[in-house]
């Protein structure tokens, strides 16, 4: 299943799972939310600048292995038949993703900085496509970072990584929409849960599985809700803070492969669009923060 950032709860789904799923988010959100000054920073990083042509070339060839490399992601879509299948499955639940590096990349390319990004058409193609460079191998790399050799995933990462310790590109405060004040107080109690409160949003799942509600169309709705109002990169923003504040927030592998996660993204949903929902749909998305918040 391609990445996009329509399906960004999805995307979130995977990233919450994988040893470097935070970083993927923060190379995301950093895509998300640059403006023409941060993204020329992010270009002037580029490792090729200054290069000869052969050097160039080198570098083109270790950047397609890593590539290769990043292919050794365990995917739900290589469950294999017979007795032990539904052992696979369960295992893959924990441990394989729905997309792929590829997928991946194009999310990067094509919708991160594609047209829609006002300040992408601002810089010089070169430019551009530079930028476009540096946050493809950094997510990539973060992405696979469980199955690459340190040294490869280093490579892949450390010209984005220079570009955040130097603070080249300016912290912005993102616009969630007309909720950001909620979106913002929702991920903020993420983010600081203790035990306790991590052991509530599993009740709180476990609660609702016996309920049957269409989570899906619920979600779909709200999907479709901020395509025609034109809040997808906001949505989609929302839900890669929700997965940084998810981890911080001290939930496990687990609890993203059980339920959780898909309760706090249907919840970050739910808030975001909440002004363009009808009652059903919402009562659906916000049911697990309601019976958090009835348990507190």
């Amino acid at each position: 299943m391609p990445y996009s950032l329509v399906s960004a709860a999805t995307l979130g789904f995977d990233l919450v799972r994988l040893p470097g799923g935070r970083a993927v988010a923060e190379v995301l959100l950093t895509g998300l939310l640059a403006d023409a000054a941060d993204l020329a920073r992010v270009a002037d990083a580029h490792p090729a600048r200054g290069m000869q042509a052969e050097q160039r070339g080198v570098l083109a060839v270790r950047s397609r292995r890593a590539r290769e490399l990043a292919a050794g992601v365990p995917s739900v879509r290589t469950a294999s038949a017979g007795a032990d299948r539904a052992a696979v499955l369960v295992a893959q639940l924990e441990q394989g993703t729905i997309g792929d590096a590829p997928t991946l990349e194009r999310l990067v390319r094509e919708d991160v900085l594609g047209p829609e990004h006002q300040d992408v058409a601002v810089l010089p193609t070169r430019a551009a496509e530079e930028a476009a460079d540096v946050l493809a191998d950094a997510a990539v790399g973060y992405w696979a970072a469980g199955v690459l050799p340190p040294l490869v995933r280093r490579e892949l990462t450390a010209a984005f990584d220079r570009v955040i310790d130097a603070g080249a590109v300016t912290d912005r405060a993102a616009d969630l929409g007309p909720a950001t004040a909620d979106v913002e107080a929702l991920l903020g109690g993420l983010a600081r849960l203790d035990s306790p409160g991590r052991a509530d949003w599993r009740d709180a799942v476990d609660e609702g599985r016996a309920e049957h509600r269409p989570w899906a169309t619920a979600m779909h709705e709200a999907s479709w809700a901020a395509h025609v109002s034109g809040r997808t990169r906001a949505l989609a923003t929302a839900q890669l803070l929700a997965v940084q504040a998810f981890l911080d927030g001290g939930f496990s592998v687990s609890d993203g492969a059980s339920g959780c996660w898909n309760a706090v993204a249907g919840c970050v949903q739910g808030t975001v669009m909440a002004d363009l929902l009808d009652e059903g749909s919402l009562g659906v998305l916000l049911a697990p923060a309601r019976r958090v918040a009835g348990t507190a």
